[in-house]
């Protein structure tokens, strides 16, 4: 089943080797990648990359978050799992890209719900865990979009990921120790 939600501009901020990977997959099934990142030097070698292949959907190559993230359904960052460098870029993507567009980032570390509480978009925001080889645990809020959260499943999935869907693990620790509960 299609999701009601289609996404077909995406956004990778950051273009070492797993940006660079996700912006590459996403290409190849068709969608229209923009890639960003803040080291002139990793944008061409991405673009010499994507050079050498024949891909099905566009790749453009963006020297700012603002240009990469104008027209994105979809802005996935690939900075260092960091709480402030995740702070400091969901920031940026919420005041720079349209309301409309999905928050993602892959991370180990950080609560999506903490993060997704910073912006004016927590019910648009995931958090990524990729597994090798082909697998990828999405994580949602209690305030996520049902239908975002299809259609981030749908382009996981598209692009060649097995996609396990889960609430905040983070969140669902802090619903269970509300104050007053006795430890």
């Amino acid at each position: 089943m299609q999701p009601s939600r289609e996404l077909r501009r995406i956004a990778v901020i950051g273009a070492g080797s797993a940006g660079r990977d996700f912006a590459l997959r996403c290409s190849r099934a068709g969608f229209d990648v923009t890639l960003e990142d803040v080291m002139p030097s990793r944008l061409r070698s991405a673009q010499q990359t994507f050079e050498s292949e024949s891909l099905p959907g566009a790749l453009h190559l963006a020297s700012t978050v603002e240009d990469a993230v104008r027209d994105a359904d979809l802005a996935i960052d690939f900075v260092p799992d960091e709480l402030e460098s995740k702070l400091e870029i969901f920031s940026m993507l919420d005041r720079m890209a349209p309301p409309r567009t999905i928050l993602c980032t892959p991370s180990t570390a950080q609560s999506i719900a903490d993060l997704a509480s910073c912006t004016y978009r927590p019910q648009l925001c995931f958090a990524l865990r990729f597994d090798p080889p082909n697998s990828a645990t999405l994580l949602y809020t209690s305030r996520s979009s049902l239908e975002a959260l299809s259609a981030v499943e749908h382009l996981l999935a598209a692009i060649g990921f097995t996609v396990k869907s889960l609430q905040d693990p983070a969140e669902l620790a802090q619903s269970t120790n509300k104050p007053g509960d006795q430890h």
